[in-house]
């Protein structure tokens, strides 16, 4: 009798404690697809492509993301994919952009466009969208740009046609290319169809432009990375290393299909890289299924980025460092 009221007893306590499952987290923290994600103002803020809109979803802790509810940035728009936001100095002062695509209702006319924050918050409101020009002549299919600064200027890579290719161009300012656009070459690992979704992930003295290859509707879709020195120019293509091998790829035992279109953030105490990227739990060539997860990013001694193993959506995860609902 006494080691089965210890046995309850101990299985109330298990199940009364907080402590029991604190400081982790499971995957998915979104049913969407081509996730940004960043921290500031004390919080955590989530973008997904959701067709018609831009939507922010912030929590406190990333654990809480999932149960977030929408921010709706903008709306009204056709063919609305993969936000995201970038803080920089406009005319205004320190402001945000929104960078997105969108069409006029065919697939071949998107396009790269961006919003001004009307205050220094992300959260907004923001101010109509403006269109990037891309290339002189409005000619070609532009998606998924990003920007970043490096030695005093600001870079917009984007993937555009001819090829559905990786292109860089310097910023005049936060609406605004100017001079020529740039190609970057960069491996398919096999696949030749595909590169987008680029980023640039910043380690040590190194910039890695980091991007998806292949299909996003096909299980093999993946990321890889090329590398410069940071004393380099990111304007030649020579600049840049290809790295042979991908950084995050399917992994089928833990049922993790087409992981990609991601972007890095930092932990709340600004010691941690993490990565979002979607992936979905069927191998089979579609679109449908795709979710965003989030996983540490470790380095190695040369301080090169480890291969990242994606996780099952089972796999309890510790919380990024600094988050409120972290161990302690």
């Amino acid at each position: 009798m006494n080691n089965v009221l210890a046995l309850a007893a101990t299985l109330l306590l298990t199940a009364a404690s907080p402590s029991a499952e604190r400081g982790m987290f499971t995957n998915p923290l979104n049913p969407s697809a081509d996730p940004w994600m960043g921290y500031s103002e004390g919080q955590y803020h989530l973008s997904t492509t959701q067709g018609n809109r831009v939507v922010l979803w912030s929590a406190k802790s990333l654990e809480k993301l999932k149960d977030a509810k929408p921010r709706v940035i903008w709306e009204k728009g056709k063919g609305v994919w993969a936000a995201e936001f970038h803080q920089m100095k406009g005319k205004n002062g320190q402001r945000w952009f929104c960078y997105f695509t969108k069409t006029d209702g065919e697939d071949v006319r998107h396009r790269m466009f961006v919003m001004e924050s009307k205050s220094s918050s992300i959260l907004g409101p923001y101010g109509p969208p403006k269109q990037i020009e891309t290339d002189p002549k409005d000619e070609f299919y532009a998606i998924d740009g990003t920007v970043f600064e490096h030695a005093g200027s600001h870079y917009f890579v984007w993937a555009g046609h001819p090829g559905h290719r990786l292109f860089i161009s310097k910023m005049k300012d936060p609406f605004t290319l100017e001079g020529e656009r740039v190609l970057i070459p960069a491996s398919g690992f096999g696949c030749e169809e595909v590169r987008e979704g680029p980023y640039i992930l910043k380690h040590g003295k190194r910039l890695f432009l980091t991007y998806s290859a292949c299909d996003t509707g096909k299980p093999d879709y993946k990321v890889g990375y090329v590398w410069m020195d940071e004393n380099k120019d990111p304007m030649k293509a020579a600049s840049w290393t290809q790295e042979p091998e991908p950084l995050l790829g399917r992994n089928d035992g833990a049922n993790v299909f087409g992981p990609g279109h991601h972007n890095f953030f930092k932990s709340p105490d600004g010691k941690e890289d993490w990565i979002a990227y979607h992936g979905k739990t069927t191998s089979e060539y579609t679109y449908r299924g795709r979710s965003t997860r989030a996983q540490k990013v470790e380095w190695d001694a040369e301080g090169f980025p480890k291969k990242i193993v994606p996780l099952s959506l089972d796999t309890k995860i510790p919380l990024p460092s600094g988050d409120p609902a972290a161990k302690r």
